[in-house]
């Protein structure tokens, strides 16, 4: 390949990415069942996504950044955007609240990022039940519930992480059996292994999504030859 035809490669790759729509990715786990691992491994290999920075009442934690890790609020702060309708989901933890604001997702996938939401099942369904009013949100949104094999994996899982007590680990027990029985859900399952395997699905999935007919553009052809002048997918 000449280095005039690398170029131009490189270059219908780049617009070709600029033809797909990005995609609002919603990963939802039981308490321990690897979502955050996942999340930082996905933010870690694809260029293309960012996180939807998370709004909290709860105070900051050493090396915490604001407008990185979290935004922080006051609770009257807080309170105010929830009655101005600010977030796209919002829940009360540990007397603590969290919001992710519409704005946050919107301005990021207009400039072209996929934006990575980690919910619980609650805030999942309020995602889900905003989508089916919101066409742009329907069309953008996929969803994916990451669970251990079983609730005596995901008990080894918690006991490993040594930072709850035994009435804590049976209290995220009981409720992972409920958050489980949601799977069906949510668009994909993915059944979890290992770091590795998790994230080599994962990618399959938003691959996958990205190649949608709904998700992009055709290419133009030229009238002589044939030829896509910018390809939507490359190998």
């Amino acid at each position: 390949m000449s280095p005039g035809t690398s170029a131009s490669f490189v270059e219908d790759r780049s617009k070709a990415s600029s033809l797909i729509r990005p995609l609002l990715v919603l990963i939802s786990a039981p308490s321990g069942g690897g979502k955050t691992t996942l999340c930082d491994q996905l933010i870690a290999v694809r260029a293309d996504m960012t996180r939807a920075v998370t709004c909290t009442t709860r105070p900051p934690r050493p090396g915490e950044r604001e407008g990185i890790d979290y935004y922080f609020l006051s609770a009257d702060a807080f309170h105010k955007r929830v009655e101005a309708g600010d977030f796209l989901e919002h829940a009360t933890v540990h007397g603590h609240s969290y919001g992710t604001l519409q704005s946050e997702v919107r301005e990021k996938m207009n400039l072209g990022k996929d934006v990575l939401l980690n919910l619980d099942v609650q805030g999942a369904a309020t995602i889900r039940a905003k989508a089916q009013r919101d066409p742009d949100l329907k069309a953008a949104l996929v969803s994916v519930f990451l669970t251990p094999l079983s609730i005596t994996v995901l008990e080894a899982r918690l006991r490993k992480r040594g930072t709850d007590s035994e009435a804590v680990i049976q209290k995220r027990l009981n409720a992972a059996r409920h958050e489980i029985e949601h799977w069906k859900d949510f668009d994909y399952l993915i059944v979890s292994e290992s770091i590795g395997d998790d994230l080599r699905r994962m990618q399959l999935i938003l691959d996958a999504e990205k190649m949608k007919s709904t998700r992009v553009q055709g290419p133009d052809f030229d009238a002589e030859t044939g030829k896509a002048l910018c390809p939507n997918q490359g190998t």
